[in-house]
């Protein structure tokens, strides 16, 4: 289900620069894949997490489809688990006693081996099914994450900087399996990023963050998603 967001959110942050306020207004049309970009500290992982519902925002709103998640006036606050998202981490936060396999069926509240089977198809792991996280490749693991996240079938996927430990030649690879993610979910996506190549390459659309604000949107010539 392709989803809109509409955000209008405040929150105080303590920076290494001082002290400061995130204030971002933004709407997101259904499908969109958004790079958020901008220094360490500016406010963007602070921005998915509130999405996510792990962070809360000291007012604003925040609307899914017409479904309110967050609204301070009228004390809406979704939690977490109520949410329709997959939210990918920098470190993949795979279980290692897990396999292959029991990682991505976490995911899931009620157990769909097909829809396993055929996330473990995509992304061409299916000889690595019982294997455990240690076994694996950096890329692998980044797979693994990517299935798991698309399990549970969200509306909106956030990436957490998902490439920053990964060398240039696994990265260009695995921009092409986010991008396949996305287009699988028929989700909106929004990803964190440091690297405008990446961004220019993976979003159809660019929103630059400093000092807790949006600063700069612009659409990019990326045609891989449209």
């Amino acid at each position: 289900m392709i989803t809109s967001i509409y955000i209008d959110v405040k929150r105080k942050m303590t920076t290494s620069e001082g002290d400061r306020t995130l204030h971002i207004e933004k709407e997101i049309s259904g499908g969109e894949f958004i790079c958020l970009v901008g220094h360490s500290g500016s406010g963007k992982t602070t921005l998915l997490r509130m999405l996510s519902g792990l962070v809360t925002p000291d007012e604003g709103m925040i609307r899914v489809g017409s479904e309110i998640w967050f609204d301070s006036r009228r004390k809406v606050n979704f939690k977490p688990q109520q949410r329709s998202i997959a939210y990918m981490f920098q470190d993949f936060a795979l279980f290692p006693n897990m396999s292959v396999e029991e990682n991505i069926c976490f995911a899931q509240k009620k157990r769909d081996k097909t829809k396993v089977n055929e996330l473990l198809n995509i992304f061409g792991m299916n000889g690595l099914a019982k294997q455990k996280p240690s076994k694996l490749s950096g890329g692998q693991k980044q797979r693994v994450a990517l299935a798991r996240a698309l399990a549970s079938s969200p509306s909106i996927l956030l990436l957490d900087e998902p490439l920053s430990a990964i060398d240039q030649e696994m990265r260009n690879l695995l921009q092409c399996e986010i991008l396949k993610a996305h287009e699988y979910l028929a989700a909106t996506s929004i990803m964190v990023t440091h690297d405008m190549h990446e961004a220019n390459h993976m979003a159809t659309e660019i929103v630059k963050i400093k000092n807790g604000l949006i600063v700069e949107q612009d659409e990019t010539d990326c045609t891989c998603l449209r």
